[in-house]
């Protein structure tokens, strides 16, 4: 399936981990009416199901193998938020034949939203590969050392034992995989609004965001 334009406006948000793009994405869904996708999700179910074959995430055939038994739902969402998913994740989501196995998921989704009025679709490569023609493209970034401590503070509470340091170089290493992989790299599309969410509050950085849509939505 090609990436057509969609008959119902799509906004794509794409950016680093932990830079507050899929809390920005959720906000406009609710303020927009429109349908939400967070599509790292999706790379999380398949990681999860790799995991619990007992399959290494690295692995074509292994992972492949859960594409084919991905179907939404099927990860209880306890689970796709967890340390080991979540890296497990960063390691599907570089091969291209998972990308591939997702992408229609993802294009059929933005053509058909469940709720028929638009989609907000979160990744990292919406704007650029999964949604083109999109409406409105806005690409959310954090200084890394702001994004490794909001992801430190997320996880402390169920893991205090994990440093700051720790998390800081997992950010490091996930970037360099997720702007590096051959397939889909993390990228600006060039038509996307940049939006650097490191000295703003979730308010402000959702209010931003709401008025660059609004403004390309209603052009």
């Amino acid at each position: 399936m090609t990436a057509a334009a969609p008959a119902a406006p799509v906004v794509a948000i794409d950016g680093t981990a932990a830079s507050g793009k899929g809390t920005i994405a959720r906000a406009l869904a609710r303020k927009l009416h429109f349908d939400h996708l967070d599509t790292g999700a999706l790379y999380r179910a398949v990681a999860a199901l790799v995991l619990r074959a007992g399959g290494d995430p690295a692995s074509r055939a292994d992972a492949l193998e859960a594409c084919k038994a991905f179907r939404p739902g099927i990860v209880p969402d306890a689970e796709l938020r967890s340390a080991a998913v979540g890296e497990a994740a960063s390691q599907v989501a570089v091969l291209p034949e998972v990308r591939a196995a997702l992408r229609d998921y993802q294009i059929s989704f933005a053509a058909q939203p469940p709720g028929g009025r638009g989609a907000v679709i979160d990744g990292r490569d919406i704007g650029t590969v999964i949604c083109p023609a999109a409406a409105a493209k806005i690409f959310v970034t954090a200084g890394l050392e702001e994004r490794a401590r909001r992801r430190w503070r997320e996880i402390h509470a169920r893991d205090p034992a994990k440093s700051y340091e720790a998390v800081l170089e997992e950010l490091t290493v996930r970037d360099a995989r997720d702007s590096g992989r051959a397939a889909a790299p993390m990228k600006p599309a060039p038509d996307a609004v940049l939006l650097d969410t490191t000295d703003l509050s979730i308010d402000a950085a959702v209010a931003a965001a709401l008025e660059a849509v609004r403004g390309k939505l209603e052009a």
